[in-house]
């Protein structure tokens, strides 16, 4: 396989590995995830994560719900070494979303940050509800809002940013119903304006990561803004915008 294929590039993934849990971004989506697994997803016994990485939301997961059955995809096997470093338990495969070989298979499965690098998301999403067993959770986040389109999306090889309403409605398409949806990263939505319209100095080449090595202080600003906004949520609060829309879907009972 070669060094870029299903939109990701092989060769970051070392240097995300280091990266993730230094970086408020991270931690905050995997608190975020964490607190609507515990609320929407309790009677899980096998989930799995398409599209896993290096296995930053896998190995939360794996700690929060160690009762649970761990399963990891990944359409590149050059993350799974990284991914099995963090979650020795976890049964980890090379598998492409559009064609999970799984009938009924788990109760939850999510998809974090993948649906965008994948031209048919709509396949990927009817490949996961055939995977799931009745009543299963999907668990989703994807990049929102194509007016914040900008080189960071090319550089992290996205196919689209999702308008508000478009992932509810295509998880609908996929006979899936609609548990919970909201906006992640709202509270610095203007944050991330102003760093798109940013110009780069002529010349300079796009590093997709550099914006994710901030210095500690500045880190530790935003985490606590980010912290902030998963009170808000956690009072039932769904903010309108933000750069990340994050949806629980459930398959319907007696599919």
């Amino acid at each position: 396989m070669g060094a870029r294929s299903g939109g990701y590039d092989a060769a970051f993934f070392p240097k995300l590995a280091a990266l993730e849990a230094g970086n408020f971004w991270f931690r905050a989506r995997n608190r975020l995830l964490l607190r609507l697994l515990a609320r929407h997803a309790g009677h899980v016994r096998d989930y799995l994560e398409v599209g896993c990485g290096t296995g930053f939301v896998l190995a939360a997961v794996a700690e929060r719900f160690p009762g649970w059955r761990i399963s990891g995809s990944e359409f590149l096997a050059d993350s799974l070494p990284y991914a099995r470093a963090r979650v020795p338990r976890a049964d980890l495969l090379q598998l492409d979303a559009r064609a999970l070989p799984f009938d009924a298979g788990f109760d939850a499965i999510g998809a974090y940050d993948v649906l965008e690098h994948i031209d048919d998301d709509v396949a990927a999403l009817r490949s996961i509800h055939q995977a799931l067993r009745a009543g299963g959770i999907a668990a989703l986040s994807v990049p929102q809002h194509p007016w914040l389109w900008s080189e960071q999306d090319v550089a992290a090889h996205h196919v689209r940013r999702y308008a508000r309403g478009e992932l509810e409605a295509k998880l609908r398409a996929a006979g899936f119903s609609i548990t919970w949806s909201g906006s992640f990263t709202g509270v610095l939505l203007p944050l991330m304006v102003l760093s798109r319209l940013r110009p780069r100095r002529p010349g300079a080449a796009h590093d997709p990561l550099a914006e994710l090595a901030l210095p500690r202080p500045v880190d530790a600003l935003l985490d606590l803004a980010m912290r902030i906004e998963g009170a808000l949520v956690a009072c039932g609060i769904r903010l309108p915008l933000g750069g990340s829309r994050v949806v629980i879907a459930r398959k319907a009972v007696h599919a």
